[in-house]
């Protein structure tokens, strides 16, 4: 590949992420609404130790929900489940290793969750990493491609039959994941999908971004076709002020201190649209879709191509070691 074909998927995201700083510069945060309690409903949050996932487990627990926080740092969960007790004294919330890293992670923990027979009402795939260097997970993928995408999309489908068995009419269990705008400039190569040809951190993020929406469409479509009353959707929380953007070049990376507070979201500004999609009741809002801040948007012209979907599914199976169908 072409030097330039290399890099202006560099220059697309850096002027993305300016549109949309902008755009939040000039508009409001969306505000959350009350949410109804959520008693009795058992909700996994990948990386919810801090940031959004945070505020997300946080909210979730201060309704009565009983949340599970998967994350890799256990004592960076402890101490988040430690915050929020003493917040919340009657909360219910606990950390368990999660590491999607790791194909033998997520089954390891599945199989933990599955023997404690909980049922599970709600999922927020929210963990992620961003523009870190090239490397590879333990499976061999490329670090954006499993973290972000692979290692949910086991996570998803080894925990849909307990959602299905939770979903009911007028109220669907959820799967709510989180994505980016960044998307906007991404592109799945289904013969390329680790970046062997031309590696760039930027490209391997925007196409895991973008793979998460080919995942969320095409499993709402067949969540429906066999009547399931599971709501799929996707969130972009906005550029939030987090440790996501760390590995930012270092001129960026100084500049984000200095413009957070006036352009940046907030990580419970990041996580309204997230609790939105996972707790307010479906007549509401409707099931799936892609939002950001508060309401439904469109995606990018390429989420709607459906044998690009199928086929992003067919090679996800192979590569995780699932069934098609």
């Amino acid at each position: 590949m072409s030097f330039l074909s290399c890099i202006l998927p560099i220059l697309k995201i850096y002027l993305l992420g300016l549109k949309v700083l902008l755009a939040q510069l000039f508009s409001r945060p969306f505000k959350l609404p009350v949410m109804p309690r959520q008693d009795g409903k058992v909700a996994i949050v990948t990386g919810g130790s801090r940031g959004i996932g945070y505020e997300v487990v946080r909210h979730m627990a201060s309704l009565g929900a009983h949340v599970i926080i998967g994350g890799t740092d256990e004592r960076e969960g402890l101490t988040a489940v430690r915050r929020i007790r003493e917040e919340h004294k009657e909360a219910n919330v606990e950390f368990q290793k999660l590491d999607l890293a790791s194909l033998r992670s997520v089954r390891q923990f599945v199989q933990g969750f599955d023997g404690r027979g909980l049922p599970l009402h709600i999922l927020v795939n929210n963990a992620a990493v961003m523009l870190v260097p090239q490397g590879r997970t333990e499976d061999g993928f490329e670090r954006h491609l499993g973290v972000n995408y692979l290692g949910h999309f086991l996570l998803t489908r080894l925990l849909l039959g307990k959602l299905r068995d939770c979903g009911k009419c007028g109220s669907r269990s959820r799967v709510v994941t989180v994505s980016s705008s960044a998307h906007r400039v991404g592109e799945v190569r289904l013969d390329d999908l680790n970046g062997g040809r031309c590696y760039s951190a930027h490209t391997a993020y925007c196409q895991s971004k973008l793979a998460l929406l080919f995942f969320t469409a095409h499993l709402q479509r067949r969540l429906d076709r066999e009547g399931s009353a599971v709501s799929v959707c996707a969130v972009d929380p906005g550029v939030v002020d987090t440790a996501l953007y760390r590995h930012l070049w270092p001129p960026l990376r100084l500049a984000q201190g200095a413009v957070a507070q006036l352009l940046f979201r907030t990580p419970a500004e990041g996580a309204a649209t997230v609790l939105y999609c996972a707790l307010e009741e479906e007549e509401e809002r409707g099931g799936g879709g892609y939002w950001a801040n508060g309401r439904r948007e469109m995606t990018s012209p390429p989420t709607l191509d459906l044998r690009l979907q199928q086929g992003l599914w067919d090679a996800s199976c192979r590569l995780v070691g699932v069934a098609q169908d």
